[in-house]
């Protein structure tokens, strides 16, 4: 297994909470997708809703996943006034966030 080079994966998942509406969630994920176009180190932005039969969310409902080149690109995003702004509006909505980043491992067999 090799380990990627510099690229990392921000990985962040997400419980709304209780009374946030569709057409709430539909404006946070589009303001979370505009920040690829406001943020030059974030290279892509993907999210998607839980699908999964088995019930193990543990209560997550949505998935936020971006690319970066290296690990101070994700420092650079964070510290970013443009995230600072969207974080500060994106939190009051959410019950619980998990943020995970990786670099993704290929596999060769």
């Amino acid at each position: 297994m090799e380990e990627a080079k510099g690229v990392v994966k921000h990985v962040l998942l997400a419980e709304f909470k209780e009374g946030v509406t569709e057409s709430e969630i539909e404006q946070l994920i589009g303001g979370f997708a505009n920040l690829v176009n406001l943020i030059d180190p974030m290279e892509s932005f993907h999210w998607g809703k839980d699908v999964s039969i088995e019930n193990l969310h543990q209560g997550f409902t949505h998935i936020f996943e971006s690319s970066f080149k290296s690990n101070e690109a994700v420092a650079e995003y964070l510290a970013h006034p443009a995230h600072v702004d969207f974080a500060n509006l994106f939190r009051p909505h959410v019950e619980k966030v998990l943020v995970f980043d990786y670099k993704p491992t290929t596999v060769r067999v």
